[in-house]
């Protein structure tokens, strides 16, 4: 339905119900998904992110759905977090699309031949992202965020900076099973982010 209403790609995380599944699993499903897609399946980004579905997707199976599935699967979020794993995808893929989820590595990651980044952080402060994502510059105060951050539960603090730099509490809001992080969190993350941006711009 997606791809017939216009969409130009997929970001398909794998199956995440049963855990321990093997590559040939996940090469199975992968492939049966977009075999039934058929004609219609474009732009696939494979999205590793095993601290949410606590499922990995290698290297070598990347590699299988890449050949398997050629101009069909064009690149891969990686939100690992793992600089090794990411430096590898970069090394061994370098005709995909590598996005890196952890701003902390976007930097060098673009400098290895990543295209960018899909960010948390870009609702937050784009422009303060874009030398990293376009021409791998380095901020340091993005890394000190990150952390930051990674403090609470990613979602709702990322949703409270953002509740914080525009003035709307609406922001704040977030759908069951999570949780707002409290006001005093908040506001804590807030004064963090308005110390950290304010250092280099005095």
């Amino acid at each position: 339905m997606a791809m017939d209403f216009g969409c130009r790609g997929l970001l398909m995380t794998p199956p995440f119900y049963f855990k321990g599944v093997t590559d040939e699993g996940l090469f199975s499903w992968f492939g049966s998904v977009l075999e039934k897609l058929g004609s219609a399946a474009r732009g696939v980004i494979l999205y590793n992110i095993p601290s949410v579905t606590q499922i990995s997707l290698s290297v070598e199976l990347i590699d299988r759905l890449k050949k398997q599935f050629p101009g069909i699967v064009t690149g891969i979020k990686d939100s690992s977090g793992d600089w090794e794993y990411t430096k590898r995808l970069l090394d061994r893929h370098r005709d995909l699309a590598i996005l890196i989820g952890d701003e902390r590595y976007l930097a060098e990651g673009v400098r290895r031949g990543g295209q960018g980044a899909i960010s948390g952080l870009a609702n937050v402060c784009p422009g303060f992202l874009q030398p990293l994502a376009m021409i791998g510059q380095e901020d340091e105060r993005i890394n000190r965020l990150v952390d930051e951050v990674l403090k609470y539960p990613v979602t709702p603090a990322v949703k409270a900076l953002v509740a914080h730099r525009t003035g709307d509490a609406a922001w704040l809001n977030v759908r069951s099973p999570l949780l707002r992080i409290s006001a005093a969190d908040a506001e804590r993350l807030g004064s963090f982010y308005d110390h950290l941006f304010a250092e280099k711009a005095a």
